[in-house]
C-alpha cells in the first residue's frame, strides 16, 4: 500500500501538541495507523517540541539557547526515521482510533441511507460544530457536485475514488476547504468507504441534494 496523499504538517503539529479538537483527532490518527511517513514525521515533530519544552522549563534566555535547539533538530534523523510499526503487516480494514468508536465488524455497522446508493453513519465526539461520520459510496457512483464553506478531511478506508485532485485509495487523504468545489466519484469495482469530518455544511449544486441536506445536516 502505497499513500499518497498525506495529513498536512500544520495539522499534525496540532495534533503533536494536543491542540487538535476530538473529531479532527480522529481523522489524523486514522491515517497515522495506516501510514508509515506520517508517524515518522508525527515522531520528529514530537521530538522537537519535547526539546524545546526543556528550553523553556530551564528558563533560558541566552543568545546560545536558539543555537542549542537548532543542534538538536539537525540531530534527528529527519529522512531517515523508519519507525518499527512500518514494518508490521497492513493492519485492519478499520484502524484502532476507530474501533473503539464503531467497532472492529465492518459488516456489523448499520448504515443509514443518504440517497442514490450512498449511506453513512454519525459518529458521536465531543466536539461542537464538528461532524465525523462514516460514508459508504456504491463503486462507480460519483457524490453530487458541492463545495464547502468550511473544511474537510477526508481519509479512504475501503476502495477508492478520484477527483480532479487525484486517485485517493486506502489511507489516502483528501484536504478540501472554502475554494474546492469537486465530485468525488467512487472507483469501480468496489464501494468506497471513508471518514470525513466538516466543521460547516457543504454546499450542494443540486436542488435534490439541497433538500436531503435539511434532513441528514451533512
Amino acid at each position: 500500500m502505497t499513500i499518497a496523499h498525506h495529513i498536512p504538517e500544520d495539522i499534525l503539529i496540532a495534533y503533536s501538541s494536543g491542540s487538535l479538537s476530538e473529531a479532527w483527532s480522529l481523522v489524523v490518527a486514522t491515517h497515522l495507523a495506516l501510514c508509515p511517513d506520517c508517524r515518522a514525521t508525527v515522531s520528529v515533530i514530537d521530538d522537537v517540541g519535547g526539546t524545546l519544552l526543556e528550553m523553556i522549563e530551564q528558563t533560558e534566555t541566552d543568545e546560545q539557547a536558539f543555537d542549542r535547539l537548532m543542534r538538536a533538530i539537525d540531530d534527528l534523523p529527519m529522512d531517515d526515521v523508519q519507525p518499527a510499526s512500518a514494518k508490521r503487516s497492513v493492519p485492519a480494514i478499520l484502524p484502532e482510533p476507530l474501533i473503539s468508536y464503531l467497532g472492529s465488524d465492518l459488516h456489523a455497522l448499520k448504515w443509514r441511507r443518504l440517497g442514490k446508493g450512498v449511506f453513512h453513519i454519525p459518529i458521536t465526539t465531543g466536539d461542537t460544530g464538528v461532524k465525523a461520520r462514516m460514508l459508504k459510496v456504491p463503486a462507480g457512483r460519483p457524490v453530487p457536485m458541492h463545495g464547502h464553506k468550511g473544511n474537510e478531511l477526508t481519509i479512504v478506508l475501503v476502495g477508492a475514488f478520484h477527483t480532479h485532485q487525484g486517485m485517493f485509495e486506502r489511507g489516502d487523504v483528501e484536504v478540501a476547504d472554502g475554494s474546492i468545489e469537486h465530485m468525488p466519484v467512487a472507483a469501480p469495482g468496489e464501494d468506497c468507504i471513508c471518514l470525513a469530518v466538516t466543521d460547516a455544511p457543504l454546499r450542494f449544486r443540486s436542488i435534490a441534494a439541497r433538500v436531503v441536506q435539511k434532513f441528514i445536516g451533512i
